[in-house]
């Protein structure tokens, strides 16, 4: 007989005919495409939009408080959802992601099974979607042909949002930036259901027309405050978890630059290779990551040369951004965001987008160090730096936080003025 932490409902091959799939929001342009990628696949999936306080109040109510804010919202999410009566309660599954190393939210899937089964929801399976072997009998195989549809989802959402937030602030007619982002993402889903468009000879097609389609979006550009954005991937990316961050910038009159998710993956697949290299391994260990980012790299590349082509600003490369380390943090420093967290306010200020947002679950140990930790060296290196860190948690405030971020857009705006 199992042990009890062993006794779960798993995610069988079958249970993909029978099976809906939920998937927590975390970043709505990148999730909506890799969502078609999976029923493309032969999931039945659904990307979950229900928001609000009773998210939150459901999240406290069955996980600890001291667990890190993401986790509370993502298993709120999840049981308001099972608990609204739309949903197949015995052809209902979730999935959530696995990032092993030191983070909590490695430990997320146990939580929500923990709160499933108090929830009175134990017969739903939960599907982890990771990339170290954390769970070997998943019924989600995460083969080649699949992770390719996944990364070509994470580039074309990456390139969507870049175009949307460096066209929305300055557009001429206003929402036209946000309904050409919503055209071509039907556009790609449609191709990803179909099982087209996320061939390196597609994505090398596609990306600079819809670089154009933006370019061609009629402009005004006038001198505005250029807020980055940085911090823990959820908090960073998801509107539930931020409080709909970018909403809020766009409506203080802002630029906004999110850095894309394509560089956390980077991040992720080159830091087994580093740790091989500072604390042993073997040959396999130290290069296999190198070929990885090889041909992530020419992904990359794509959406670099589709924005620069249009007279957009583009990110740095991967191997350009981890240099920007130097002299401020190790690169073995990779718990959480780690030294990426630090690597991009670097390339943010750089790059004009000195005025950033590090946004951080409260208590959250790997944003302490690599953001909040990492601002006083970032200022003697770079004056011009106007950071603050911005804490999110189920006791903060939406107007205290919105308060912090009015005084630093304040001296953001009175240094534009000065230039």
């Amino acid at each position: 007989m199992e042990p009890d932490y062993l006794n779960y409902p798993r995610f069988t091959p079958e249970m993909k005919k029978t099976h809906t799939i939920l998937i927590p929001n975390m970043a709505p342009v990148q999730f909506r495409i890799l969502a078609a990628a999976m029923a493309e696949s032969g999931y039945h999936c659904e990307l979950l939009e229900n928001c609000g306080s009773q998210v939150a109040e459901l999240g406290l109510k069955y996980v600890h408080n001291d667990t890190c804010y993401p986790a509370l919202l993502v298993i709120g999410q999840f049981l308001d959802a099972l608990g609204s009566g739309k949903y197949d309660l015995d052809h209902t599954s979730l999935i959530i992601t696995q990032t092993g190393g030191g983070c909590r939210a490695s430990n997320y899937i146990h939580l929500l099974r923990k709160a499933l089964a108090k929830a009175g929801y134990g017969q739903v399976p939960v599907v982890s979607l990771n990339f170290s072997g954390l769970e070997k009998d998943s019924g989600f195989p995460m083969t080649i042909p699949f992770l390719q549809k996944m990364l070509a989802a994470v580039s074309y959402g990456d390139l969507l949002c870049a175009l949307r937030a460096q066209t929305q602030p300055y557009e001429v007619e206003k929402g036209a930036a946000k309904a050409m982002q919503e055209q071509w993402l039907d556009r790609l889903c449609g191709l990803f259901r179909t099982g087209k468009g996320h061939s390196m000879h597609e994505l090398k097609a596609t990306m600079p027309r819809i670089a154009a389609d933006f370019a061609a979006i009629p402009v005004e550009r006038v001198p505005k405050v250029k807020v980055g954005v940085v911090g823990e991937i959820y908090v960073k990316y998801s509107p539930l978890g931020n409080n709909d961050l970018e909403k809020f910038l766009a409506d203080q009159d802002c630029e906004v630059n999110l850095p894309g998710m394509l560089g956390f993956l980077q991040y992720c697949v080159y830091n087994p290779g580093e740790t091989a290299r500072l604390y042993g391994g073997s040959v396999f260990a130290k290069h296999l990551p190198n070929v990885l980012l090889g041909y992530i790299g020419r992904v990359e590349r794509m959406i670099i040369d589709a924005l620069r082509s249009h007279g957009f600003h583009a990110p740095l490369p991967f191997q350009e951004l981890k240099e920007l380390t130097k002299g401020i943090i190790s690169r073995g420093d990779k718990m959480g965001e780690g030294w990426l967290l630090t690597a991009e306010m670097v390339e943010l200020v750089q790059a004009g987008y000195e005025n950033i947002i590090c946004a951080q679950p409260f208590g959250c140990l790997p944003n302490h160090i690599c953001g909040k930790g990492m601002i006083n060296r970032i200022r003697e290196l770079y004056p011009q730096a106007n950071i603050t860190p911005i804490d999110y948690d189920p006791s903060a405030t939406r107007v205290n936080q919105e308060n912090r971020i009015k005084l630093m857009l304040a001296v953001g705006r009175e240094r534009l003025v000065n230039q």
